[in-house]
């Protein structure tokens, strides 16, 4: 059978709880395992995905707003910073809030893995707060 490894192939690096099942399966359960597995991870991925974009869409600026930074002089292309991928998008945080004011900043916002990554680009500015 010259389609067989001739060595046991070397475990990844997982934990023990999830390596020690593994090594009692047939071939067969192995190979289903591993369909599910890749079907999972593909699904997992796209999920990933979906969630980013509504993120996204609920939290990016207005065409308003995108104005208003390029009237300052900020641009709104990520290719323009140094530190900020191409996925990125514009946000407005609030930072802090009084009785009177509220100190609100616009920000780049992407995903890195599993978290989530901001950098500062300035006060949204004088306008009054809603």
């Amino acid at each position: 059978m010259g389609d067989q490894p001739a060595d046991r192939p070397a475990p990844p690096d997982l934990p023990a709880y999830v390596l020690n099942p593994l090594e009692r399966q047939s071939s067969d359960r192995l190979e289903r395992v591993a369909s599910y597995a890749q079907e999972l991870a593909a699904w997992k991925r796209a999920q990933h995905e979906r969630e980013t974009a509504q993120r996204q869409a609920a939290e990016a600026i207005s065409d308003d707003e995108r104005t208003a930074l390029a009237n300052r002089d900020i641009s709104t292309d990520p290719a323009d910073y140094e530190d900020v991928p191409s996925g990125a998008y514009i946000t407005i945080k609030t930072t802090k809030q009084t009785s009177d004011r509220a100190y609100r900043y616009y920000y780049w916002q992407w995903r890195e893995g599993e978290t989530w990554e901001n950098q500062y680009i300035g006060p949204v500015g004088s306008e009054p707060d809603s």
